[in-house]
């Protein structure tokens, strides 16, 4: 297992873990997810695909597992998903706990 995948597990697992917790619901819009994640990987793979191709960045070899993918590799895709992931379960568990407190605050 590479470090990069080890660091995209280490960052992803508590959020995919808690994102099935019952109150945040975060599961119920799961096609909008979708949409996002696939936008941002097209959009910024995209990009690194061609970034890559034209030699403006590369992949040190002892960081990754050596599969590659239109040229990136498999954790750079990989990259693409879990962070995103990551960023939209935070922002919605801010929501939720705006809305708590907000709610609480309005029952006093």
């Amino acid at each position: 297992m590479s470090r990069y995948f080890i660091i995209l597990l280490i960052s992803g697992i508590f959020p995919f873990i808690l994102s099935f917790y019952p109150p945040l619901k975060f599961y119920s819009n799961i096609k909008a997810l979708i949409i996002s994640l696939l936008s941002t990987t097209i959009l910024f793979g995209g990009w690194d695909v061609y970034a890559t191709a034209r030699g403006h960045w590369w992949f040190k070899s002892t960081g990754i597992c050596g599969k590659y993918f239109l040229g990136l590799p498999i954790e750079e895709w990989l990259f693409f998903i879990v962070i995103p992931f990551c960023c939209l379960f935070t922002w919605e568990t801010i929501k939720h706990i705006q809305s708590h407190f907000i709610n609480k605050k309005a029952q006093k």
